[in-house]
């Protein structure tokens, strides 16, 4: 019963942020999610009884949420978009992790943030940062800081984008290849690809859903360098197999899979996966929401302008290799 007052504050913090998102589509529900739980953590002192409530959202909920998403995603999706946008997509990632370990050393970030920054600003923005922050044991404040600063530059891509691929001449399909692996969040992509041209805006909307789907590779990876790291940082280090095995594990992913493979043999009809979807995404704005009302609100100021430093080094190089590589391609 604890649980039930944090819960329900999540809850109501997840309604109000989809009506509102209605409004904003291009902020959508997750980000306004995220400000309300940190606007009402700056203005509500005494918090006491609705902390396990909001650390239970911010873990088993968001798991929760992540398992349901996989009921719109198909793994014959990677088929429809064809070998070009998976060899960008590769060369992406590389790029976006690659540079967040490096840059985020040279900065003197910790390596949880740098990570989430990676993976917002390399997969898919704040379904990302949400799915990976669990498997590292990421602080609420690596995971409000890491979303805000993907969130700032995809902003600015909506804007830009379209200016810059009618500047440089780009055919619809290449800007669309472009955008879908460049552009972070999923609203973000549809908002900047439509901008363009709407043969431009739906491939690249199958782009950003095949990119979405590097997800369960990439939280795996993460999931043994977190357990990994967390035996370093432990004094008493030696774990027996069976303890390694479940710290390694992410148990959501693997139904996380089971889900989208279910929804690949069209076993789940189009209705029910839409309304599972909606239900993820609402489940992740109760959890992000959740997470802005519990983050430690010192450390986040503590950590300065350097990881908004790194969010628009990373995007800046993400950007400008998802060009190079479709120009090595031919498709420029």
């Amino acid at each position: 019963m604890n649980f039930l007052p944090g819960i329900f504050t999540a809850f109501i913090i997840a309604l109000f942020s989809f009506f509102f998102g209605q409004s904003i589509p291009l902020v959508g529900p997750s980000v306004l999610a995220l400000a309300m739980g940190l606007g009402l953590n700056l203005v509500v002192r005494e918090k006491s009884v609705l902390v396990s409530g909001l650390k239970f959202t911010s873990k088993t909920i968001l798991r929760l949420a992540i398992i349901l998403l996989g009921s719109s995603l198909s793994m014959g999706q990677i088929v429809m978009v064809g070998r070009y946008s998976l060899i960008v997509m590769v060369f992406t990632l590389t790029a976006a992790f690659g540079s967040g370990y490096l840059f985020g050393r040279l900065l003197n970030i910790n390596w949880k943030m740098s990570t989430l920054i990676s993976a917002g600003t390399g997969i898919c923005g704040g379904s990302a940062i949400a799915a990976i922050s669990p498997t590292i044991d990421a602080d609420e404040s690596d995971v409000a800081y890491s979303i805000a600063a993907t969130f700032i530059f995809d902003m600015a891509m909506i804007v830009l984008f379209p200016i810059m691929g009618r500047q440089l001449g780009l055919s619809d399909l290449a800007y669309g290849l472009w955008t879908g692996t460049a552009v972070n969040d999923t609203s973000s992509v549809v908002a900047a690809g439509y901008a363009f041209s709407s043969a431009a805006g739906e491939f690249a909307t199958i782009v950003k859903l095949t990119r979405t789907l590097s997800i369960i590779p990439i939280v795996l990876i993460f999931s043994w360098i977190g357990a990994v790291q967390k035996s370093r940082d432990n004094e008493d280090a030696h774990l027996n197999r069976w303890e390694h095995l479940r710290n390694v594990t992410p148990w959501f992913i693997f139904l996380f899979l089971v889900m989208a493979a279910i929804n690949s043999m069209g076993w789940i009809p189009a209705r029910l996966s839409m309304n599972l979807n909606t239900l993820s995404r609402f489940m992740m704005a109760m959890a992000l929401g959740a997470i802005g009302f519990n983050t430690d609100l010192d450390k986040l100021a503590q950590a300065g302008i350097n990881p908004m430093i790194l969010g628009f080094i990373v995007s800046a190089i993400v950007v400008i290799v998802s060009l190079a590589v479709q120009f090595g391609l031919g498709q420029l």
